[in-house]
């Protein structure tokens, strides 16, 4: 494990990291929006779930082999990108809630209108577990912070890397609370709630055919 103050300058760029919009985050916002406070901290909940599947994975080594391995990653890649795409068209094709959410409550008014909070915690896992940009992340990030003669580095890299899940899970929980208070207080949020979902539908989209873009570290031309 690093010492004190590496391991502080860890926790404090991990948590600036976790306020960087992207889609997990656009992900808790929206559920936080529709559906009130417990359904965004349920989708927090969910991905990291899926997280901690990443930090396994490149704890054992799973993870360098995808990114060392082109068809690995382009299989992965090619999954998580019609996922997001996915999730994307059920949001922008998705029925506005017919009430406000409330803060606490978890539910709309209108109990029909409302996403499971098992689907949403599904969703959040898969919107994360199937990302390999996660898994390539785990492996640049945490690595910085072990020390080159450390005696068991996967153990080390696991405890790092629950840390930093740890830790993403509080700042995500705010961005649910956060969005369920908007979405409460503000009334234009709330006559808008349609247009929202529909927003972050096209987001979820763009995500997903962004990653699908993506190029494999492995098929990147080695420099001279």
């Amino acid at each position: 494990m690093p010492d004190t103050s590496h391991l502080l300058a860890f926790v404090a760029a991990g948590l600036l990291l976790n306020l960087t919009p992207g889609p997990d985050v656009f992900f808790i916002i929206s559920q936080g929006l529709r559906q009130g406070a417990r359904a965004g901290m349920v989708a927090a909940l969910g991905i990291t779930a899926g997280c901690c599947v990443h930090i396994v994975a490149a704890a054992v080594g799973v993870s360098a082999l995808v990114a060392a391995s082109a068809t690995a990653f382009t299989v992965l890649k090619w999954v998580g990108a019609a996922y997001l795409v996915y999730v994307g068209l059920a949001m922008l094709f998705s029925r506005a809630p017919a009430g406000v959410p409330v803060l606490g409550a978890g539910a709309v008014t209108g109990p029909a209108d409302a996403v499971p909070l098992r689907t949403v915690f599904r969703r959040g896992f898969w919107t994360n577990a199937l990302n390999p940009k996660v898994a390539l992340f785990f492996l640049a990030f945490v690595p910085q912070f072990i020390a080159p003669g450390a005696a068991h580095p996967s153990l080390a890299f696991l405890a790092l890397g629950l840390l930093f899940n740890f830790n993403a899970l509080w700042v995500n929980f705010g961005w649910a609370l956060s969005a369920a208070w908007l979405a409460r207080r503000v009334g234009a949020v709330q006559r808008g709630m349609g247009w929202l979902e529909r927003g972050a539908g096209l987001l979820f989209i763009g995500f997903g055919l962004k990653l699908a873009l993506a190029d494999s570290p492995a098929a990147a031309p080695a420099s001279h």
